[in-house]
């Protein structure tokens, strides 16, 4: 019983960290993509005339 609940538990870990990675890169990603996206629209601000 305790040698299940031990590989279950290895698994799970596992499975976390990787999932933990794949969250903080996909939040870089977006972060870096608003981040650029926000400079264009303030260079762009400029052109704009009403």
């Amino acid at each position: 019983m305790n040698e299940k609940a031990y590989k279950s538990m290895s698994k799970i870990g596992g499975w976390n960290i990787a999932m933990g990675v794949v969250s903080i890169v996909i939040g870089l990603a977006v972060g870096v993509g608003m981040i650029i996206t926000g400079a264009r629209l303030l260079k762009d601000k400029t052109n704009i005339t009403f």
